[in-house]
């Protein structure tokens, strides 16, 4: 034990004697470090801001949008699909169904512009998107079945169009036609497909289907573009995924053997896509962040062969006094992981004061340094110490204390 101390002491020394070459070293070690901590803190910071925004809609949501066929060809979503799930004999595991359709518009008001996506949805869209009307109202289902030209605007709409002042009772051109702004709702963050959902303005489906150029099939249906449900509960899921699809096969007369025609996708497959494309993203990014660990180690090697090289008289003394081969293998490891872990306790320092302030900067991001990511840099550190030393510490151990005495 006292050897071990001995060893630890002599090495500190030696480092001591070149404080700047030493910090030099260091710094390839502390960037590498901050990196990679950095990194991994953002990728996990982002991935849960991403499952908290998709959770906050409900994790039994569901959405059904038609895709192309073996021609290439897209029968579009109608009433009569619509219809089908809404019926609960189809899928008694569903517990609402709106329709939606999208069409792109520009919105005046008082000679202010916004170019964005109207969207043509159900009166039960606050139930199914976990919205709140926090001045005004939603319009109801006798709005919906009489084409009422109502809008329910976001956030977003309010600062931009009127200056954050209340639009209830405004008058704004959607296209060619004045709607009337009965409603505003609560701030939503990130909507459907990563979408600002607080820049959005909201119709009564039938009304942007026949004001604002919808779509109709041979036989009179008018499209929509998607379906959204809900499930009764996040358990009862993949239930009524199966129910769905079996539903609109017999709808849409898709034959037995033939791939569907349509696609269904719950919010969870999204939470986890999303959050496995992020944490593929981050491990790229800390693979890149560990090449400068990587040149840091390299940096480590080299002044450690300087060091035995400066220190050759050193050792031969050390080894004619009875000083061991494995004692001076010993010194230069200790010395060599003495300046990764310091670099890499320097690194930790920088990136959680880093996250600190991007956790300041940007307050919605659950960004922070976890215990997992210091341990895990620790032992990169000392990893890096160890493999980078042995090399410089053998070819001191091999010397021959003669020859090494005779050194100038």
């Amino acid at each position: 034990m006292s050897t071990i101390i001995e060893n630890i002491r002599v090495a500190l020394v030696g480092l001591q004697m070149n404080k700047l070459r030493a910090a030099l070293t260091m710094l390839g070690i502390t960037i590498g470090v901050a990196a990679v901590i950095l990194l991994i803190s953002a990728g996990q910071g982002v991935s849960a801001y991403i499952t908290n925004q998709f959770s906050s809609i409900g994790s039994n949501l569901l959405f059904a949008l038609p895709i192309p066929n073996e021609d290439d060809r897209i029968d579009f979503f109608t009433t009569k699909e619509v219809e089908a799930l809404s019926d609960s004999l189809n899928v008694p595991d569903v517990s609402q169904v709106m329709a939606q359709f999208n069409v792109n518009q520009v919105i005046v008001y008082e000679g202010k512009t916004m170019s964005l996506q109207v969207q043509g949805v159900s009166s039960n869209y606050p139930v199914i998107q976990s919205r709140q009307v926090v001045n005004g109202r939603f319009f109801n289902e006798q709005e919906v079945d009489t084409r009422a030209r109502v809008a329910v605007v976001g956030q977003e709409i309010v600062n931009r169009l009127f200056d954050g002042a209340s639009p209830i009772g405004r008058n704004i051109r959607i296209g060619a036609v004045r709607f009337q702004v009965i409603g505003v709702l609560d701030e939503g963050g990130t909507g459907i497909g990563g979408a600002d959902a607080d820049e959005v303005v909201l119709t009564p489906i039938t009304t942007a289907q026949t004001r604002l150029g919808g779509q109709r099939m041979l036989n009179g249906d008018y499209v929509v573009s998607f379906i959204l449900m809900q499930g009764r509960s996040s358990e009862t899921v993949d239930a009524a995924v199966e129910q769905i699809a079996r539903s609109l096969r017999r709808v849409r007369e898709v034959r037995i053997g033939d791939e569907n025609n349509f696609l269904i996708i719950s919010q969870g497959t999204i939470i986890d896509t999303l959050t496995g494309i992020i944490g593929l993203f981050t491990i790229f990014l800390g693979v890149v962040a560990g090449i400068s660990l990587l040149v840091g180690g390299i940096g480590v090697m080299n002044i450690m062969l300087v060091t035995v090289t400066e220190r050759t008289r050193e050792i031969g003394l050390r080894k004619a006094v009875g000083a061991q081969n494995r004692d001076i293998v010993i010194q230069f490891l200790i010395e060599a992981m003495a300046l990764s872990l310091v670099g890499g306790a320097i690194g930790v320092l920088i990136a959680a004061g880093l996250v600190a302030l991007i956790a300041a900067l940007v307050a919605d991001l659950p960004i922070r340094v976890e215990l997992s990511s210091v341990i895990l840099a620790t032992i990169i550190s000392a990893s890096v110490g160890i493999f980078f030393g042995i090399y410089p510490a053998q070819r001191a151990a091999r010397l021959n204390p003669i020859e090494a005495l005779r050194y100038e």
